[in-house]
């Protein structure tokens, strides 16, 4: 009791409660009010708060969900435009480097690897003793367990820096299959490359990669060093 005669409704003007509870005047603040009069006043209330409380959150979804659809949009746009401008252009473009290519379509590596060129870059061609920054995605049977794709780097991610030819295990180089499948490469270029065990994790396997599997890398060559300046470790260096 003491409750209700300390505040007013929740959401209601001193006009609203003088509708309900005529016996609170105009020079009488709404706190006055016999709780019987406010108590009514709730009860009456009640059901029309509810639905407007209702409709109020199906438009804060409305809007929320034709936000989301305009930041999709927005994406397709901005990578469309990257490729050309046409949003459709992008669409096929990126089922292109989605698709599953025969195995007879790759191309004989060193070491037992394979490799099929998405996309032909025109830059400059990636060589033993370079610096490169690549993006890649390590996948086996079709799932992702690695991506240098996530995050908020300069490329959109958090490209992989390494020099070419370098010996595994040793300071600036990378896994074997990476090292051998961006050779020959040209800036700009997406090579997909099947990496077997032996130059991939071995029978050691990682993670949820399990010894002696075959590996699906797809690369991007962002990049070619071409100041002997900047750390080693550096990631992004043009």
């Amino acid at each position: 009791m003491l409750g209700l005669q300390s505040r007013p409704a929740q959401g209601l003007s001193c006009r609203a409660l003088r509708t309900w509870a005529p016996r609170c005047s105009t020079k009488t603040a709404p706190t006055l009010c016999t709780p019987m009069r406010v108590a009514a006043l709730g009860s009456k209330t009640g059901p029309s708060s509810t639905a407007d409380e209702a409709t109020r959150r199906q438009v804060t979804l409305a809007a929320a969900a034709a936000m989301s659809g305009l930041v999709q949009q927005m994406l397709v746009a901005q990578k469309a435009e990257a490729i050309g401008g046409n949003p459709l252009d992008y669409k096929k473009e990126l089922a292109r480097k989605r698709r599953k290519i025969p195995l007879e379509d790759y191309s004989e590596g060193p070491q037992g690897l394979k490799y099929y060129d998405i996309t032909v870059g025109a830059g400059a061609e990636a060589k033993v003793g370079e610096r490169v920054a690549i993006h890649y995605d390590v996948k086996f049977r079709n799932i992702t367990f690695m991506t240098s794709r996530q995050g908020i780097g300069v490329t959109g991610g958090n490209p992989l820096g390494f020099d070419v030819g370098q010996p595994a295990g040793s300071a600036g180089s990378t896994l074997p299959g990476i090292d051998l499948g961006v050779r020959g490469m040209r800036v700009g270029g997406q090579r997909r490359v099947m990496v077997p065990p032996e130059l991939g994790y071995g029978s050691r396997g990682v993670g949820e990669i399990p010894p002696n599997a075959t590996l699906q890398v797809d690369i991007e060559l962002l990049s070619i060093k071409t100041s002997p300046l900047g750390y080693r470790t550096k990631i992004v260096e043009g």
